[in-house]
């Protein structure tokens, strides 16, 4: 099961929206994924045995050094982009 960290700056507003449309793209794709909303102060911990962390191009530059793979998503409304993306993750086409 992977484990995936949506991020924002507060993580209560965009990391939250992006965890719940993950969420359905993890579903649809029937997958099992435990996805965590956090905010960019607590990735450190939250996303230490994280497999992916996705965010806006604004936070990337402060989640680099992290083990997790960091995935930029321009449109966290997008539901085809964010399942593009994790069909990029997962090797699929």
């Amino acid at each position: 099961m992977k484990k995936i960290v949506t991020v924002c700056g507060m993580g209560i507003g965009t990391s939250v929206l992006l965890k719940m449309n993950l969420e359905k793209v993890v579903k649809q794709r029937g997958l099992e994924a435990t996805v965590i909303a956090s905010d960019i102060d607590s990735v450190p911990h939250k996303a230490e045995d994280a497999d992916v962390i996705l965010t806006s191009a604004e936070f990337e530059p402060r989640l680099t050094g992290l083990p997790a793979q960091v995935i930029v998503i321009s449109n966290f409304f997008d539901l085809d982009e964010i399942d593009d993306k994790l069909a990029d993750l997962l090797g699929e086409e």
